[in-house]
């Protein structure tokens, strides 16, 4: 059975990027910002693992961030932050809040996979 991977942005180009190329190893389920992504989680979906971008419309990503791992049911869902800006500062803020892993865009997919199948690896759920 294939891992759930739900991929949050508001930029549908991004989406399509992660569910070709994730696709085939994950079920990949798309939401266009934090608040329909935490909408769908609480149906009861416990996803494998979360991409997600920072900036959001209606659940901005820190906000998203604190959500997921205020949560019994989420808080040890792997997650990984996904963001045009480069600051130091943002990256920062996202990890402090509870990401896992922070990428910039434009990113390589396959970098991204790198750093999952490393999340993965360490807490054993490969």
């Amino acid at each position: 059975m294939k891992k759930t991977l739900i991929a949050v942005d508001d930029e549908p180009s991004i989406l399509k990027v992660l569910d070709f190329y994730f696709g085939k190893t994950y079920n990949v389920v798309s939401k266009q910002n934090g608040k329909d992504a935490l909408e769908w989680m609480q149906q009861g979906v416990v996803p494998d693992i979360i991409i997600a971008d920072v900036n959001m419309p209606d659940v901005g990503g820190i906000e998203f961030i604190m959500q997921i791992r205020s949560s019994g049911f989420f808080r040890d869902v792997p997650l990984i932050m996904l963001s045009g800006n480069e600051k130091s500062e943002d990256k920062i803020k996202s990890l402090k809040a509870g990401a896992d892993d922070y990428m910039t865009k434009p990113f390589n997919p396959e970098e991204l996979e790198a750093r999952i199948d490393n999340i993965f690896r360490r807490i054993k759920r490969v």
